[in-house]
């Protein structure tokens, strides 16, 4: 059996690196490559096979004739054989690639904007060191510099180069728009917390995956000029032009809009939450928080649609599906199943986690029309349409309205389209009779479900 397991190992490696021998081919340069990302085609690199020499850490970087720094996160069991995402991390004026890779006081939940937490140790994390802190793009180096970056992150180490990925605040933000301008067909969508354009555009006229966040009351970088970079995308993707809502200012409350009508494979958001000039807003406060911040799930989410990686886990926990099937749901991190209280049939029964049974009032159907039902004529229903966290799960008639619309995600959530927020044990808790929420989007394991 060993000798088997070693030859499929092999054949596995040798194909990977003919696929990137292909890829290879297809490409000039960064600045003009004639591989379109758009696609999402796995296109593993040359360090796919190789022994890594790169490793977690700070390192350096000869670009443009100046030497460079850059932190460096890989996963803790990387695996030569999988490519893996490769996301970068802009730091703000005056913050560092440290920053960014610590998570400031926020820690690990809040490193690289809270994606490494997000990823689930599932992704490569580069945070480069801008120059004076900052990242003026003088002569185009900083836009050079990435792509040196990627040159030798590559050669050592299995990328997926349909999955590369750029996020930043502020000043951070203002560079990854303008790698979204001059590497359209190098990145496959970036996110820009608060941004504008400080480190130039370059062509700035391809299409690219794009997601705007931007604070009502910013007082630094006004929302006006947030909405200027969203609306480049917005004509570049082939977008329908409109007005996104955005909160009320003494909301306290976020308002994420997914434009309709853009080219397949390149969407546009934009999320416009009613604070400052922050990245971690969270929503009930004037404060910001990387570990309760509702951003890092959803700019996750809008990462991750473009593709998935293998999971690190040796055993990966199995996710929902879409589409029809009836059949118990279970919670991640209880071990439970998705219940209606008390085996009720009544309009407004509580919904709660229960050891699973196999009973009728644990078996869920999942509808071409997005509805969760039991009973075969009751749907799941955030109480009277509510979009704020900690908002009650119940029972209801269906009756086709978006507070009885779900999607199952491929990283085990399930989000509740009309709120935009996720199925949730609050508090984490596993014991039974614990009745559902919806909350903002994290990953945890409370907000995680299989199919039994």
């Amino acid at each position: 059996m060993s000798k088997h397991r070693s030859l499929l190992g092999a054949i596995a490696v040798a194909v990977l690196l003919v696929l990137s021998t292909a890829h290879a081919a297809l490409s000039n340069s960064f600045g003009g490559t004639t591989s379109s990302t758009g696609a999402g085609a796995l296109a593993p690199t040359a360090g796919c096979g190789k022994a890594p020499t790169l490793n977690s850490g700070t390192h350096t970087i000869q670009s443009g004739g100046k030497s460079r720094s850059f932190i460096l996160r890989t996963p803790d069991n990387y695996n030569n054989t999988t490519p893996y995402r490769l996301i970068f991390g802009f730091h703000w004026r005056g913050g560092t690639a440290a920053d960014v890779d610590s998570g400031g006081t926020s820690g690990y939940p809040w490193s690289f904007y809270g994606l490494r937490q997000m990823s689930n140790n599932g992704a490569i994390f580069v945070a480069p060191q801008g120059i004076g802190n900052g990242w003026a793009n003088s002569g185009n180096e900083d836009v050079t510099l990435v792509d040196d970056l990627i040159r030798r992150i590559e050669a050592d180490l299995c990328v997926d180069t349909s999955q590369r990925f750029a996020l930043g605040f502020s000043y951070g933000g203002g560079m990854s728009y303008s790698l979204a301008c001059s590497r359209a067909t190098v990145f496959r969508a970036v996110a820009v917390y608060a941004g504008a354009q400080l480190s130039g555009c370059g062509d700035g006229t391809q299409p690219i995956a794009y997601m705007g966040l931007h604070g009502i009351g910013d007082s630094v970088l006004n929302i006006s000029q947030g909405r200027s970079l969203r609306d480049r995308f917005v004509r570049n993707n082939g977008c329908t032009t409109q007005n996104p809502p955005e909160p009320a200012s003494g909301s306290r409350t976020h308002i994420t809009t997914t434009y309709s009508g853009c080219r397949a494979g390149y969407p546009v958001v934009w999320a416009a939450f009613d604070n400052g000039h922050m990245p971690g807003p969270v929503d009930g406060t004037y404060t910001e928080s990387g570990i309760t911040t509702w951003t890092k799930g959803e700019v996750w989410r809008f990462f991750s649609q473009f593709g998935s990686n293998p999971s690190p886990n040796p055993t990966p926990t199995p996710t929902p599906t879409s589409g029809t099937g009836t059949s118990p749901i279970r919670g991640v991190g209880s071990g439970r199943c998705l219940d209606v209280s008390g085996v009720s049939q009544a309009n407004g029964a509580q919904v709660q986690i229960w050891d699973c049974n196999g009973q009728n009032n644990q078996q869920w159907t999942s509808t071409g029309a997005s509805e969760l039902r039991v009973y075969g004529n009751k749907c799941l229903d955030v109480s009277n349409q509510a979009t704020t966290d900690g908002a009650q799960v119940q029972i209801w008639d269906c009756n086709g309205q978006n507070n009885q619309k779900w999607r199952f995600n491929s990283d085990g959530t399930i989000t509740a389209l009309g709120a935009n927020k996720c199925l949730d044990v609050p508090n984490s808790a596993t014991a039974n009779g614990v009745k559902l929420a919806i909350w903002s989007c994290n990953g945890g394991a409370n907000q995680r479900w299989t199919r039994s």
